[in-house]
C-alpha cells in the first residue's frame, strides 16, 4: 500500500548513510542519452561544414546564429568586432548562407533537418 503521508527526499533509504530518496527519482530535467549523442553528433557535423568556409565567413556565422556562446550578435555588433560596416557583414553572411545551401555541404546536414 502507498504510504499517504510525506516522505523527506532527504531521508535515508535503508541502513545507508550515503543514499537518500531523493536519489531514487528520475531526474526529468536531465536529456536521454540518445538525445545528447544526436546533438554532439550535429554539432560535429556542423562543425565539419563550417570548416569549409573561410575563417572570417565562418566566425561571423557562429556569432550570427549563437554557435559559439549560445548569444546571437546583431550586424552592428559583429561589424564591430570585424571593424567593418554592418552592410559588409550582411554580404558576408549571404555569401556563407548561400555556400552552405550548396548540395556537397546541406547533405552533410540532411539527416538532422529532415
Amino acid at each position: 500500500a502507498m504510504s499517504r503521508y510525506p516522505i523527506s527526499l532527504d531521508r535515508p533509504v535503508g541502513n545507508s548513510e550515503d543514499s537518500h530518496f531523493g536519489d531514487l527519482l528520475p531526474d526529468s530535467g536531465a536529456e536521454s542519452p540518445a538525445i545528447g549523442a544526436a546533438q554532439e553528433m550535429l554539432r560535429t557535423r556542423i562543425t565539419k561544414v563550417l570548416k569549409t568556409l573561410s575563417y572570417r565567413e565562418r566566425e561571423i556565422i557562429k556569432l550570427r546564429y549563437g554557435l559559439g556562446d549560445g548569444y546571437s550578435y546583431t550586424l552592428e555588433e559583429v561589424g564591430h568586432i570585424f571593424k567593418v560596416t554592418r552592410e559588409r557583414i550582411r554580404q558576408i553572411e549571404a555569401k556563407a548562407v548561400r555556400k552552405l545551401q550548396q548540395p556537397s555541404r546541406s547533405a552533410e546536414l540532411s539527416g538532422f533537418l529532415d
